[in-house]
């Protein structure tokens, strides 16, 4: 994955889901409009697993417990220990 996120815009060539990954780390994991970015994206195909998968590290990011389980549910569970590890693990699977 393209680690330039000095960049306005994530890769075209990148899958929809990895622009979502790519807008959450270019927003520091935090919220903001590039947290809005990613979890718009997230939702347009919400029950394909990589789309849930960055969901649910979006949820984490926003502080939202309850909504980054149900979406780590959806996945099949497992997520690292932190959100840099976590992106990073997301990132080497979509």
């Amino acid at each position: 994955m393209n680690m330039d996120f000095s960049e306005a815009l994530p890769p075209a060539s990148f899958s929809q889901p990895a622009k979502a990954l790519w807008w959450l780390k270019k927003g520091g994991l935090k919220l903001g409009s590039e947290w809005e970015k990613a979890h718009a994206i997230c939702q347009t195909a919400e029950g394909t697993r990589q789309y849930d998968l960055v969901h649910a590290l979006a949820h984490w990011v926003e502080g939202d417990e309850t909504n980054r389980d149900y979406w780590y549910r959806r996945v099949g569970g497992g997520r690292a220990a932190t959100l840099e590890e976590e992106w990073q693990r997301i990132a080497e699977q979509i």
